[in-house]
C-alpha cells in the first residue's frame, strides 16, 4: 500500500470531525461587526489585550502535549512541537496590532483578562495535562478550521474598515494562511493512531465540542467590551 493510500482513512476523519464540530456561523456576533466595521477600537484593544494571555498558555500547552508524545507518539510530538513553534511566531506579530489598537506595554501589563475569554486556554492547558495526545491532535485540527476563517475575516477588515497596516494585520494574517505543513502533520499522528488502534473518537469529539464551546465564548465575551 502507498503512503498516499494509507493517509486517506485519517485525512477522511479528520475533515469528517472538523466538519462535524463546525460552529454555527450566526453564533459568532463580534466578527461581523469587525467585518463591517462597527465594533469600536476597544473591543480590538481588548481583542489583542486577551491574545496576549491566549498566545503564551497555548505555546507552553503545545511544548507540554510534544514532552509527553515524545517517547511513545514521534508523529504526535511533532504535530505540537510545530504548533508551539507557531505560537512563537504568532505572538512575534501580536505586538504590532496590539500597536494599532493604542495598547502600550504598561496597558498590557495591568490587563485582567475576561474569563470568558480565558476558558479556551485553560481548557487547552487540561488537555495538555490530562488527554490522550491522539485525541487532541483531532479535536484541536478540527477546532483550527473556525479559527483560521475567523482570522482571514478580520485581517480584511482592519484594513479596509480601520485603515491598520499590512505589519499590523500580520498576526491574523498568520492563522488564516492554510498551512500544508501542519495538515501533513497532523495526518500523520492520526494515522499513526488509527494503525496502532489508539484513537478514542469519542473523546477527540468531546474535546473538539468543549474547545469551540470555549472559542463561541471567547468572541461572545468581547463582543459585551463597551
Amino acid at each position: 500500500m502507498t503512503e498516499d493510500a494509507m493517509t486517506h482513512p485519517a485525512r477522511d476523519l479528520l475533515i469528517a470531525t472538523t466538519a462535524r464540530l463546525a460552529p454555527d456561523p450566526r453564533a459568532n456576533l463580534l466578527v461581523p461587526r469587525i467585518a463591517d466595521g462597527t465594533a469600536p477600537r476597544s473591543v480590538l484593544a481588548a481583542l489583542a489585550l486577551e491574545q496576549s494571555w491566549v498566545i503564551p498558555a497555548d505555546r507552553r500547552a503545545f511544548e507540554h502535549l510534544a514532552h509527553r508524545s515524545a517517547a511513545t507518539d514521534p508523529r504526535a510530538a511533532a504535530f505540537f512541537t510545530a504548533l508551539a513553534e507557531g505560537e512563537v511566531l504568532a505572538g512575534e506579530r501580536l505586538t504590532a496590532f496590539s500597536r494599532a489598537c493604542g495598547v502600550d506595554e504598561e496597558r498590557e501589563a495591568s490587563y485582567a483578562p475576561l474569563p470568558g475569554c480565558q476558558a479556551y486556554p485553560a481548557y487547552v492547558s487540561w488537555l495538555a495535562l490530562g488527554a490522550s495526545p491522539p485525541d487532541a491532535v483531532l479535536a484541536l485540527t478540527a477546532n483550527f478550521s473556525a479559527w483560521g476563517g475567523c482570522c482571514a475575516t478580520i485581517a480584511a477588515a482592519l484594513r479596509e474598515r480601520y485603515g491598520f497596516t499590512d505589519e499590523a494585520c500580520a498576526f491574523f494574517d498568520f492563522f488564516a494562511q492554510p498551512s500544508p505543513d501542519l495538515d501533513r502533520l497532523a495526518t500523520d499522528a492520526v494515522r499513526a493512531a488509527l494503525d496502532d488502534d489508539r484513537l478514542d473518537e469519542a473523546a477527540a469529539h468531546r474535546h473538539g465540542r468543549l474547545l469551540q464551546r470555549y472559542e463561541a465564548m471567547f468572541w461572545s465575551t468581547l463582543n459585551e467590551v463597551p
